[in-house]
């Protein structure tokens, strides 16, 4: 059976072409759903709604969650409530882009 965390550890193969950091960290992914025996539903956001890509970018989290071989079928939902905004952001993501400094 697959499991959040496989789902997730593909997703994070998928980087944002603006942003240097992948979705996850980029705190894009608000929740994964997994119904047995294996589809997965991925509710996700944009940085803002008029992202130049709004359209591929759902398409690349679906083939890679869909490339799971567990994984029987993948939707991906696109949510704006609540909004993104950089406080969603990973740690780590910070660091890097250079939003924070240690």
């Amino acid at each position: 059976m697959v499991t959040e965390e496989q789902v997730l550890n593909a997703i994070r193969t998928v980087y944002d072409p603006e942003i240097p950091v992948n979705i996850v960290e980029l705190g894009l992914i608000y929740g994964v759903d997994i119904v047995p025996p294996g589809d997965v539903t991925v509710r996700m956001t944009l940085t803002a709604p008029n992202c130049p890509v709004a359209e591929s970018l759902p398409l690349q989290v679906r083939a890679v969650v869909e490339s799971i071989p567990e994984v029987r079928s993948a939707e991906v939902e696109i949510v704006f409530d609540p909004p993104w905004d950089r406080s969603r952001m990973s740690e780590a993501a910070q660091l890097e882009l250079g939003l924070i400094q240690f």
